[in-house]
């Protein structure tokens, strides 16, 4: 007697509904505009890394001034110190060259806080030259304006006092301050200056200056 045979269950030639068809997987989406993004957000940060190294590469150590200087005055090493500037369209002398600033002149008169210019200096002082003398100047209260530091530009008048025979008269109109209060660059906190003068009026400034007949005036447009 013949057993007949039925195929098994699940198998794939009996399989004719649903469980026989695989579910159909979506095509992968790509994002043009996602993938540009990202190459320019890289090719952004190298370029902005890129500037960063050149400008740090192109700064310059330069001179700023300090302090006052006044026109004709040496330029002392210790009134200048190293500032880092950008190096290209700014002109300025180099931190290097300082001992042979400090060697030179002032062309004009140097406020603290400038950029040191090689125009600023000179090889020899139009003040200290020949025809010009130095002369100290020990004055008191109500004789000179609070302040006078040295580089500033003054009058020098003589006061006659009240024993004395002479009228009010200016004796340099336009003496420049070399030292103030003792020390060159300082205040004038003590009434202790020193001035440039023309060597010729030396002799009668230091004569009226000895009996006291001596006062100050500050021109700050002169500077």
């Amino acid at each position: 007697m013949r057993t007949s045979e039925k195929p098994a269950a699940g198998t794939a030639a009996g399989l004719s509904g649903p469980a026989s068809r695989k579910l159909p997987v979506p095509p992968r989406e790509r994002k043009p505009a996602l993938a540009a993004l990202a190459v320019l957000l890289i090719l952004g940060g190298a370029l902005a890394t890129t500037m960063l190294v050149l400008n740090s590469g192109g700064r310059v150590s330069a001179i700023r001034v300090t302090q006052q200087i006044g026109a004709g005055q040496r330029i002392p090493l210790e009134a200048l110190e190293e500032v880092k500037i950008a190096g290209e369209g700014v002109d300025h002398v180099s931190w290097s060259q300082r001992e042979q600033v400090a060697d030179s002149f002032a062309a004009v008169t140097i406020l603290p806080g400038t950029l040191l210019t090689n125009r600023m200096g000179a090889r020899t002082s139009t003040e200290l030259g020949e025809g010009k003398a130095t002369v100290g100047l020990a004055l008191k209260p109500g004789q000179m304006p609070a302040g006078i530091a040295a580089g500033d530009r003054i009058q020098i008048i003589y006061v006659p006092s009240r024993t004395s025979q002479g009228q009010t008269r200016v004796l340099a109109p336009d003496a420049l301050v070399f030292a103030a209060g003792g020390k060159s660059g300082s205040t004038g906190n003590s009434g202790q200056i020193t001035v440039v003068v023309d060597s010729s009026a030396a002799p009668e400034i230091v004569g009226f200056a000895s009996t006291g007949e001596i006062a100050v005036a500050e021109l700050p447009g002169a500077r």
